[in-house]
């Protein structure tokens, strides 16, 4: 059951609105949109913070990539060196002992060579002192015969001659 409102209520129900919405945009209306702008615009400040955070870390992580890059360059040189060092240090050893075996082999040559002839020497000098030995027993015996001596002393001097 609708009923059909007078104009008088009409009248008043508009004109009530009306002031409701003059009282409200005089006192609600500026607030409520200052708040909503300023809203806005701390929305809009936040967001282009975000966008240059954003950007910074794109810049931070692009400086820190290259940061590791140049790391791991630097790591792989001293690596690299390091094995160089290695090498050289390896190389200098077995040169060292390659040399040092080769004077102990060197002296070791030269004991025994002197070692020889100082045997050779000695044998040289018993085999002189034997015949010595030999050759004084033998005129010995055949010196105490007159005749012997004679003859002796007469292929000496032949001897002697022919030299």
């Amino acid at each position: 059951m609708l009923t059909n409102p007078s104009f008088g209520l009409l009248f008043w129900q508009l004109a009530i609105f009306l002031i409701l919405l003059l009282i409200l945009r005089a006192f609600a209306w500026k607030p409520i949109l200052a708040a909503l702008s300023e809203r806005e615009e701390s929305i809009e400040g936040a967001l282009r913070q975000a966008d240059q955070a954003k950007l910074e870390m794109q810049a931070l992580k692009a400086d820190n990539d290259k940061l590791l890059a140049e790391a791991r360059m630097e790591r792989d040189r001293i690596l690299k060196e390091a094995g160089a060092m290695s090498n050289q240090l390896i190389e200098t050893a077995k040169q060292k002992a390659t040399d040092e075996g080769a004077r102990l082999i060197m002296q070791a040559r030269e004991a025994i060579q002197n070692e020889k002839q100082a045997a050779l020497a000695e044998v040289k000098n018993t085999a002189a002192q034997l015949s010595i030995d030999i050759a004084e027993r033998i005129l010995r015996r055949e010196l105490t015969d007159a005749t012997a001596q004679k003859q002796l002393v007469t292929d000496y001097l032949q001897e002697v001659k022919l030299n």
